[in-house]
């Protein structure tokens, strides 16, 4: 069974930086795409940033040019570095494999003030 485990939100002003972290059990980044999803208040789940195995990323529009995705697969650790952050950037932060999720970890809360 694997398990994601997310840590590294926060409270932030607009404008500002976090780094979130995903560690999961397993050899899942051996060979899987990765993602991070949010999901605001209200709102579906959404895919804003994916990496392969071979560390080709890709980005929703909304956080193109502000958001980093990378991996660690010594560790088994994706991270997302958010710069610039915006209000509308507040959500529930998950990680997970782009194909065949496994099971959702607890995510971690991700707050920007104006």
């Amino acid at each position: 069974q694997v398990q994601l485990v997310e840590s590294g939100g926060g409270l932030v002003q607009a404008g500002g930086s976090l780094r979130l972290s995903c560690a999961a059990s397993g050899s899942i980044f051996s060979f899987n795409a990765m993602g991070w999803y949010r999901q605001a208040p209200g709102k579906q789940r959404e895919l804003v940033a994916t990496i392969t195995s071979g560390a080709i990323t890709d980005y929703a529009d909304s956080v193109k040019g502000r958001f980093t995705i990378s991996r660690s697969s010594a560790l088994n650790t994706v991270y997302l570095q958010m710069n610039s952050l915006k209000p509308e950037d507040t959500a529930v932060y998950y990680c997970n494999k782009v194909h065949n999720l496994a099971a959702w970890g607890q995510g971690t809360q991700v707050t920007v003030s104006s």
